[in-house]
Order: structure tokens, then sequence, then C-alpha cells
């Protein structure tokens, strides 16, 4: 019985019946770029870029679509294949309002395909995409420049009205992730292909404004858009080159527990990421409140030490201090009351693991069952 071996790059591999070109590919760390993928959702061959040659086939076919077959013979970096690409990636670039640079290898000068964006100052702006861009990765990567080609005006005013998400048709290279983030891992479906030809477009309802739309904000599409085409609503922030390192951690406007990486910048919080798509519970994904609700931690007003009431004020007190009169006055009231005097609430807007110590410090401690949850008021 022939086993299954695909053979891509000269590499003998095994796999799955039904498994495409593509995940073979990606399972073995062999790198077949894509714009239009998102893994876990239908294929939608629209960016014809994860093009690969097969071994005696006429025509090149896309890796993300085609099932590998026993005895297939796989070439991602061919040269017909590079061709393809850089005529694709070509096509993207002059679709829209691309204006990437890029470092000439020959010249090692860098080359902009587009004039900056006018900022409402009328200063030249880069797009705020640059630097995080797949289509400008894929540019550098494969050294493609625009000068010749038409470059394709659009139609579409830049949608700035929604409360969190900027929509730039103008960049939108119409690769689909959006479309497919929403209706099948969210399953909000509140967006989808509309018109057709030259005027197609991703639309919402019948080509309403987002927030006149199904769409629940929970920024799904803006964390796979692989260019500039949905952006955050502070992404045109004058600081937004300055140096960022992510941070891993828990959301905490649930008990779920879901996954996130905090970009920082100087100490603030400037966005916010599902952390990986291989990471439970929620897979990269979030919801509006954890993807957006974040200004609260560098809110001026936001109380950053413990206060106490001294002759009828509030006033600052150090930890220790806070914590040595609530525990004198937890005190005080089980001694003359009994512990059943004392009640304690707990919050969503914390962990399972917090909320497991607070009902048994008040088990164990305060010594009652007098503990409930938020949830249910």
């Amino acid at each position: 019985m022939e086993k299954n071996i695909i053979t891509i790059n000269e590499n003998s591999l095994t796999f799955e019946p039904g498994e495409t070109i593509l995940s073979i590919a990606q399972r073995n760390k062999i790198d077949i770029p894509t714009l239009c993928h998102l893994k876990n959702t239908t294929p939608t061959n629209t960016c014809k870029i994860c093009l690969v040659e097969i071994k005696g086939e006429p025509d090149l076919v896309e890796s993300c679509s085609t099932k590998a077959a026993i005895g297939m013979v796989v070439f991602s970096e061919s040269p017909r294949v590079i061709e393809a690409r850089k005529e694709n990636i070509s096509r993207m670039l002059a679709s829209g309002n691309h204006n990437c640079a890029i470092r000439d290898f020959d010249t090692n000068d860098w080359t902009s395909f587009q004039l900056g964006v006018l900022k409402d100052d009328g200063k030249e702006d880069l797009c705020p995409a640059w630097g995080d861009c797949e289509l400008q990765n894929l540019a550098y990567r494969y050294q493609v420049k625009t000068k010749g080609l038409p470059l394709n005006g659009c139609q579409y005013e830049t949608e700035r009205v929604n409360p969190f998400i900027i929509r730039d048709f103008s960049r939108c290279i119409l690769c689909g992730r959006c479309v497919k983030a929403c209706r099948e891992i969210q399953v909000n479906n509140a967006i989808e292909f509309g018109y057709a030809g030259k005027d197609l477009k991703i639309i919402a309802n019948d080509d309403a404004v987002l927030k006149d739309s199904d769409c629940v904000f929970c920024g799904e599409c803006l964390q796979v858009c692989p260019v500039g085409a949905l952006i955050p609503d502070k992404a045109f922030r004058d600081d937004r080159f300055k140096d960022t390192h992510a941070v891993r951690t828990t959301c905490s406007f649930c008990g779920v527990g879901c996954q996130m990486d905090l970009f920082v910048q100087d100490n603030q919080i400037v966005k916010i990421d599902g952390a990986d798509v291989e990471l439970p519970p929620n897979n990269a994904s979030l919801c509006v409140k954890g993807r957006f609700g974040f200004n609260f931690v560098s809110a001026k007003d936001r109380l950053t030490q413990p206060l106490i009431k001294k002759d009828g004020k509030q006033v600052a007190a150090s930890w220790d201090e806070a914590l040595e009169l609530v525990a004198q006055n937890f005190t005080a009231i089980k001694e003359k009351f009994g512990s059943d005097a004392i009640g304690v609430l707990t919050s969503a807007r914390v962990t399972n693991e917090d909320n497991y110590v607070a009902q048994k410090f008040t088990r164990a401690v305060l010594k009652t069952n007098n503990i409930d949850h938020c949830a249910r008021l």
C-alpha cells in the first residue's frame, strides 16, 4: 500500500487525506506566502500569492485549496512561481493607495511606490500600516515596484464615523480575510462582498457604515487585515513608529481567560490583539471590550492607591494601612454581630482564579457563606 507522501522543494513529507499543499508546507515550516488565506476558514482563492508549481502540470495551482496527492512533486519558489507572484503583487499595489516603501537591493535606496497620504493638516504621512503590512513585506521580499503600471483611483471615501475602526477602501485589496473572520470565526455575519466588477467592495448590510450595521466591533476583521484597509481609530498617532513591545496577559473583563498581547509604548498600552490562533480559550479572538477597552489603564482619574476615610474625607493611604483598617473592622463586626453579618461580592471582571481565592477567603477566614457574583445581580 502506497504511503501518503508528497515532495515539496525536494522534501519528502507525509500528509493526511484531504490536506492541502499549503497546510502541509506550514506544518513542516516551509514558507509559502499568502494574503487571502485565513486559518480555520474555507479558502477564498482571491490573492493568487500562494501559487505553486506541480511537476508535470501546465498551470500553476493555489496551494491553499489544492489537495495533496500521492507522489505529487511541488515547487514553491520556481522561476514560474516567482514571476506569477510578482505580477499579482504589482496588480495589488496598483489597485489602490499603497504608498509602501522598500529598499532596492541593487542601489540600497528606499523607493516609495506612491506619494504619502495627506493628513488633515496638509502634511504628508505614511500609511498607518507601514512596517506592519503583509503586502509591503511581499513587495520587499520579491522587490516588486509599480513603476510604469497605471494606478487605479478609489471611488469610495474612507469611513471614519465608526467608534473604533477606520475603513480605508483605497487600501483594500479585496482579499476577503475580514469577511471570513466575521462570518466563519466570529459568526457575526456583519460584512460581505458587495457589487461586482470595478465596483466590488466589502459592505455591511446594504452598504451601511459599520456603526449602523450588525457589527459588534469585536475587531476580528481589524486583526486579520493584511494591509491598511482596516485600522484602529488611534492608528494615526504621531508616535506610532516608536519602539513597541508585546506583553502577554489575560483579559480582565470576564472570567473566560482570553489570552491577549498588549502592545506597550513608553509604559502606555497603544494596541491589543488576540494572542495566538493556537492558544485557547479564545484562539486569538477578542470581544469589543477586550480589544478596545484599555483607556482606563492610564486614565488620569484612575485610583492608583487606597483611600480611607478620616474626619469624613477620603484620604490617600498605604496598602498596609488600608488592609489593616479593613481587617480591624471585619474582626470587630464578626465579634459583635457574627460572621453572617458580613457579605462579599466578587466580580466578572477578574479571573476565575481571583474569584476562587475570594470565596476561599470568605469561607475560611471570614467564616461565612455569604458570597455572590455580580453576574447574578
